[in-house]
């Protein structure tokens, strides 16, 4: 294999392992250490800040492949990134019908018996 096809390789494996922890970050993904959805907006906003850096120090550099993936994967980063932040946060049962009146006791507490 050539150094330049071995580099691109490298390269689009680097792009697209940001991406997937970019994703997680997000919590469109499971993190593989819980097993669960995790949101860490801060740290997928960084690692498209890292993508972004990488877009702008090898500019002219790339292969017409390269830069198509870079530039196909930031804007899906960037995406869900904005899609995240706006979206609402889950409502618990309580936050979900806040006119609804209180339950009503079912029955008088001892103290208040009599």
């Amino acid at each position: 294999m050539s150094d330049d096809k071995q580099n691109s390789e490298l390269f689009q494996g680097l792009v697209i392992s940001l991406a997937a922890a970019t994703m997680q970050h997000l919590g469109k993904t499971l993190s593989p250490v819980t097993n669960k959805i995790e949101k860490n907006l801060p740290a997928a906003q960084s690692t498209i800040d890292m993508l972004d850096m990488l877009d702008a120090k090898t500019k002219g550099n790339l292969s017409e492949q390269e830069a198509k993936l870079l530039k196909s994967i930031l804007a899906e980063l960037k995406l869900n990134y904005v899609e995240t932040l706006n979206e609402k946060p889950a409502e618990t049962p309580a936050a979900a019908a806040p006119d609804a009146p209180p339950a009503a006791p079912s029955e008088p507490k001892p103290e208040q018996a009599g």
